[in-house]
């Protein structure tokens, strides 16, 4: 039996995550008390339900969450159950936004979303540290997110299953919450001042050509890139399967944009995962 214990932060992708757990044939059952896992694993194990991969959503939803869930999950490893955690999370401004949208309460606290954010971190700060892979969805679309799960799932490689996301942005609106770097790229000349560039952005030809003709603009990809291969192995031995590199310009339109590009080129040439997010085009 393959046993998938699902959790992580409210509105960090839960219920998502089940979709696609169930899409790769996994039985799932959300919002599981986990005093009862072990009953229904013996349950599935003893029957003839022809089931060999379940996954259990196990949060912060149930109240005495944290004693039942360690208590349950020294049983399984003293019985000899091979389970794996799946943690979720996101950003403090996506999570935000996704209450916002949603309109939704935060379970910790209905009152105050940002502490109630603040005092579920805390309180799974242990579980995470448990958990056999982290996936931040900060910047993941729903095929992202699908991807993420069944490289993680399946990994034959675990540097091959690390996600790159490069992400371009404008100092003017601001540094992304999110990013594990944050670089600057305001030191090479400015298309934004010439009459035949001005209305196009890096995503253009002429743009990309114009910003990579500069010595300092190559010298600065290769850096990034040679540093992003450096330490990547480091990030994963540490329990990380994702890095956020956010380039910003001025506005976020020609600059960034164009290098952001050659970067992630750079790292689909060598067979990484890469997400490309323009935020302010």
């Amino acid at each position: 039996m393959e046993v998938i214990i699902i959790t992580g932060l409210s509105g960090a992708g839960k219920s998502q995550a089940v979709n696609c757990m169930e899409d790769l044939g996994y039985y799932c059952i959300d919002n599981m008390p986990p005093r009862l896992i072990r009953e229904f694993l013996a349950l599935a194990e003893s029957g003839t339900s022809g089931i060999d991969k379940a996954a259990f959503v196990v949060d912060i939803r149930q109240g005495s969450f944290f004693e039942d869930l360690k208590e349950c999950l020294e049983t399984l490893r003293r019985e000899g159950t091979d389970y794996r955690i799946m943690f979720l999370e996101a950003s403090d401004a996506v999570l935000l936004r996704r209450y916002k949208e949603t309109r939704r309460s935060h379970p910790m606290n209905r009152s105050d979303l940002k502490k109630g954010i603040h005092e579920e971190r805390e309180k799974l700060a242990a579980i995470r540290k448990q958990a056999s892979f982290i996936i931040d969805t900060s910047n993941y679309k729903t095929a992202d997110l699908n991807a993420a799960i069944v490289r993680q799932l399946n990994p034959e490689d675990r540097e091959e299953s690390f996600s790159i996301t490069v992400e371009s942005f404008g100092f003017k609106h601001g540094v992304p919450a999110e990013a594990d770097w944050v670089l600057d790229a305001r030191f090479l000349p400015n298309p934004f001042y010439l009459a035949s560039l001005k209305k196009l952005t890096g995503n253009n030809r002429k743009v990309r050509d114009y910003v990579m003709k500069s010595l300092l603009a190559k010298d600065f990809v290769g850096r990034v890139v040679g540093l992003a291969l450096d330490t990547i192995p480091g990030y994963i031995q540490e329990g990380k399967y994702g890095l956020t590199i956010a380039i910003g310009c001025t506005g976020g339109q020609h600059r960034s944009v164009a290098l952001v590009n050659e970067v992630a080129d750079h790292f689909k040439e060598l067979g990484k995962q890469v997400v490309v997010i323009h935020r302010d085009l």
